[in-house]
């Protein structure tokens, strides 16, 4: 992800969210010494500054694509998490087929753990962000949906005409874009936390000391004894 090249073409260029949002235009990029994009500074239309990380970035041709921080932090610990969790089952076999002396192993696991448990707590705080971002989209589906009740009431009633009515097609636009940002935010967000929730619960596996099998009596032994001796017949 990111600009090309030659990122300057992209200057003035319009800049959209991932759902079709316009968030302004392209103003200029902090470059580096050695040539890098260290930020992309992109004006609002109310023409206010902002600078992005240049990742966070798609631009192709003339379109220039906004993603969302949060998602991509998401997205990005989903795919780390359980790397990081198969090194270190990997690292584990090694050491117990000899293949690795038990002093590599301290030292790579110790990292192993120490990585995963830094992941564990971005996650954490990235889940927080998320939830917020998902009442923020329902909130927002709430208020699209009373406009646009609002708008049919009074329309039906004559109080606007048929040119301001149209307006209703950008709210219906709003709420669609709405609507697909809360249900990405809510698939990323159950990925996220059931990555969390099996890794801790894995972590939490490995250090519990294994169980004492418990020595149950031996059941009791049942004889059936039958009566071995003669039938007497009734004369």
């Amino acid at each position: 992800m990111g600009f090309s090249t030659d990122p300057f073409l992209f200057v003035g260029k319009l800049v959209r969210d991932a759902y079709g949002r316009q968030i302004g235009r392209v103003a200029s990029f902090m470059v580096n010494l050695d040539g890098r994009i260290d930020g992309v500074l992109v004006v609002r239309g109310d023409g206010e500054f902002f600078r992005y990380p240049n990742n966070l970035f798609v631009a192709d041709d003339d379109d220039v694509t906004l993603l969302s921080p949060t998602e991509q932090r998401a997205k990005t610990l989903c795919d780390e998490m359980p790397l990081v969790w198969r090194k270190d089952q990997a690292l584990n076999k090694l050491v117990e087929n000899e293949k690795i002396p038990p002093e590599m192993f301290d030292d790579l696991h110790e990292n192993f753990e120490n990585a995963l448990n830094q992941l564990k707590a971005d996650a954490q705080t990235t889940l927080e962000k998320l939830d917020k971002e998902v009442v923020r989209c329902s909130q927002q589906v709430i208020e699209l949906r009373l406009a646009m009740l609002h708008l049919e009431v009074e329309h039906e009633m004559g109080e606007i005409d048929e040119k301001s009515y149209q307006t209703i097609e950008m709210l219906q636009v709003s709420l669609s874009r709405v609507e697909a940002e809360k249900g990405n935010l809510e698939a990323i967000r159950n990925k996220l936390s059931n990555i969390l929730s099996e890794k801790t619960k894995q972590t939490e596996m490995e250090k519990k000391p294994p169980q004492t099998a418990l020595m149950l009596p031996e059941p009791p032994v049942t004889v059936n004894v039958r009566n071995l001796g003669k039938r007497v017949l009734g004369v």
